[in-house]
């Protein structure tokens, strides 16, 4: 005689799944916030469906997942439109729940099925979601979870050029100084790769825009926060020294306007530097960060000398620097090589003290030349 009273419940097959999520999410919006019963336990579904979804996605630890479930449950997921919801709902979610759920999307956006990206293709017909992810920046709740799924969608080409061309993209120049510095940080990781994942796309983006994006980039150079500054030179070398690139690095160094920014970010190196090796507080006060995030490793990155001189070798260099150029340096030709003598050493190896030799070289070679002020 059997004794078993309760069945085993099956378990769900990845269009099941896909349209429990669904219904789920959507029953969120017949509960106020004064069921509060109703709603915990709503709640308590959602979360539910979504670590059903991540084991359907990525195994449980002992079992490995099945790759046919993997591709009818993300191509399910997109026929049900619940990468919308996703999105959409990721505020009312707890941290647990985003962090499970930014997990799926990962995995959901690399998966192929059959000859087609399907999530890659339901955002390309829904681009209106990537200027939704961007704005969540200004939710610090959902900030990092919502740039973690935006640096997922930047690593295919099509989404990256989407949100360059984007009014969006100019918002990231506020986000990169908002005053929380882990969601600012966040903010600065995605504009970054937005600007060196894909060469051609942000070469393209760069010509057809350039005086806006550096009129606004200048901001960045010139900004109060120390940090801010550091690293958006930092980043300014990393894309403007790529070879396809060459024509806008050419133009930026002919201007008077930007090498006189490159010489103040070397006075206020100098000074800043020479703060930072006399106490941490130092790196508290100018960085922003709490005393918890600075550490001897962060001071010696950013009393790195490196950063500030390979842009302004790439001026020097210039072999067709204008003449405006060349009586700027020139006339503060002393100035220039004294804080250059002044730096520190670049690292380990010698290609720094080489780099800044032939910066000091040139600079004297052009402060020589008799026919500048004719």
């Amino acid at each position: 005689m059997s004794f078993s009273f309760f069945k085993a419940s099956r378990p769900k097959t990845p269009s099941e799944l896909a349209k429990t999520v669904k219904d789920s999410f959507n029953a969120l919006d017949s509960i106020t916030v004064a069921e509060v019963k109703a709603l915990e336990k709503a709640m308590e579904e959602v979360e539910k469906n979504i670590v059903a979804m991540k084991v359907m996605l990525a195994g449980d630890g002992e079992v490995e997942p099945n790759p046919d479930q993997v591709a009818q449950l993300t191509l399910e997921v997109c026929n049900e439109d619940v990468i919308a919801l996703f999105i959409h709902k990721l505020l009312i979610l707890g941290w647990e729940a985003r962090k499970n759920l930014a997990h799926c999307w990962s995995i959901m956006l690399k998966q192929k099925v059959d000859s087609t990206y399907c999530c890659v293709q339901y955002m390309e017909n829904h681009l209106e979601l990537l200027d939704f992810l961007v704005v969540c920046y200004d939710n610090k709740e959902i900030a990092t979870h919502c740039g973690g799924m935006l640096r997922e969608c930047i690593k295919l080409p099509s989404l990256a050029k989407y949100i360059l061309e984007s009014p969006s993209f100019g918002l990231f120049f506020k986000f990169v100084e908002l005053p929380n510095f882990d969601v600012a940080s966040d903010a600065f990781s995605t504009f970054k790769d937005l600007l060196t994942k894909h060469e051609s796309a942000v070469s393209q983006y760069l010509t057809n825009n350039y005086s806006e994006f550096f009129e606004q980039y200048e901001k960045l150079l010139t900004s109060p926060n120390y940090v801010t500054r550091r690293q958006s030179l930092k980043l300014l070398s990393e894309f403007l020294l790529e070879p396809p690139n060459s024509l806008i690095m050419k133009r930026y160094i002919a201007e008077v306007s930007h090498l006189k920014v490159m010489m103040n970010l070397l006075k206020v190196f100098h000074v800043v530097s020479r703060l930072l090796h006399h106490s941490n507080v130092s790196l508290v006060r100018i960085t922003g960060m709490t005393r918890a995030k600075t550490s001897k490793s962060l001071l010696s990155i950013f009393s790195s000398p490196h950063a500030y001189t390979i842009l302004l070798q790439v001026f020097v260099a210039n072999p067709n620097k204008p003449r405006e150029i060349k009586l700027i340096l020139a006339k503060n030709h002393e100035g220039l090589l004294a804080l250059l003598n002044n730096l520190g050493k670049g690292g380990e190896d010698d290609q720094f003290e080489e780099e800044k030799e032939l910066i000091m070289k040139e600079i004297e070679k052009v402060s020589r030349l008799a026919n500048l002020e004719s």
